[in-house]
């Protein structure tokens, strides 16, 4: 069974940190791009940053120089670092494996909260 699950939400203050963790079974990690969404109050899905099989990365405008993306491939895990952080970036944060097909699976997600 593929199971991907997250952690390391919180609640911080703007300018503050956060990491969050995407453990991940049942499946050949390391063979696969996997990418961290979100999902802000109300609104829609976003898309925050992939990491690629390869080791390519990419992320949105709106995180890029403040969140870093990285994969243990041994640990089957993908993390998310979030530095600088604002109030626009609460949400939801979900990992997903093939993202944008018919075939992507999504985590339970973790709670962001940014807020003073």
């Amino acid at each position: 069974e593929v199971q991907l699950v997250e952690s390391g939400g919180g609640l911080v203050q703007p300018g503050g940190s956060l990491r969050l963790s995407c453990a991940t079974s049942g499946f050949a990690f390391g063979r696969y791009a996997m990418t961290w969404v979100r999902q802000a109050p109300g609104k829609g899905l976003e898309w925050v940053s992939t990491h690629s099989s390869g080791g390519y990365s990419a992320y949105a405008d709106s995180v890029k120089g403040r969140f870093a993306i990285s994969r243990d491939n041994v640990k089957g895990t993908l993390y998310l670092q979030m530095n600088s952080l604002k109030p626009d970036d609460t949400g939801i944060y979900y990992c997903a494996r093939d993202w944008g097909s018919p075939t992507v699976l999504r985590g339970q997600g973790t709670q962001v909260t940014v807020s003073s």
